[in-house]
């Protein structure tokens, strides 16, 4: 069996309308051009070592970089995501992702502003923090540097939550003003609280339960070699090459 990855036409045809549309000269094709890009995303290669059966390999990286930068593989995935999340139930995480040195070269600003890049015990980080829904498919995410707070992920994600009952998030979630917030979208938080916490806030043990979903999220994402270790100096490059994967797994 090959081990080349190849995008079946009755998945394309879910997601080509988000293509944009070719100017003059006919672009090479496409179901063969994103599968060579998904294979290079799965498999951690360089671009230059793309297999030859996907065509030259400056075609699949410009296309890649071109429609990354435009936001094409984020606009597919929140599509998908819109007309099938069961939104019942959301759960929210982050995860930290190791940065090769070739990303985190070349001048990063202080504090990891610009390529959302920062130090942590683990070394050069970036972390994903993700929403999922019920079935712990993701729905929304946000990049940062690795040494951001958990916080600032979860603020910005909260004014995007879609219509749900319940939200799942572990003790590191926490805080007065996202319980609020939650609460002011009609979620109800299912967060254990902070062994410091002065007044003890009981949770649903049984409904939390469901929060491992989000932790095999990660796992499976991690899985394919160019989300577990970050290459892109761009982090809007490295966001695409995440939603892609998480549409290909989760979506199509």
């Amino acid at each position: 069996m090959s081990h080349l990855f190849w995008l079946d036409q009755e998945r394309l045809n879910r997601i080509k309308h988000l293509f944009p549309k070719p100017r003059g000269v006919a672009r090479s094709d496409d179901r063969k051009v994103l599968s060579g890009i998904i294979h290079v995303i799965r498999n951690g290669l360089r671009w230059r070592d793309a297999p030859a059966e996907y065509g030259p390999h400056k075609t699949l990286y410009n296309r890649w970089a071109r429609w990354a930068r435009m936001g094409i593989f984020a606009n597919i995935l929140a599509e998908l995501a819109s007309e099938g999340a069961a939104t019942g139930t959301l759960m929210i995480d982050a995860t930290h992702l190791k940065t090769h040195r070739t990303a985190s070269s070349m001048g990063a600003q202080k504090g990891g502003r610009g390529r959302l890049i920062g130090r942590t015990k683990g070394g050069m980080n970036s972390k994903l923090h993700a929403v999922t829904d019920a079935l712990g498919r993701p729905i929304r995410l946000f990049l940062s540097a690795g040494n951001v707070s958990d916080y600032i992920g979860a603020r910005a994600l909260l004014a995007s939550l879609p219509d749900a009952k319940w939200m799942l998030a572990d003790r590191g979630y926490d805080a007065d003003w996202f319980r609020d917030g939650l609460k002011e979208r009609n979620i109800e938080p299912r967060i254990p609280f902070r062994r410091n916490r002065k007044d003890i806030i009981p949770h649903d043990a049984t409904t939390y339960r469901a929060r491992h979903k989000i932790e095999n999220m990660f796992g499976r994402l991690k899985d394919w070699r160019r989300v577990a270790t970050r290459y892109d100096r761009c982090p809007v490059v490295f966001l695409s090459a995440i939603a892609l994967v998480a549409t290909v797994l989760f979506w199509l």
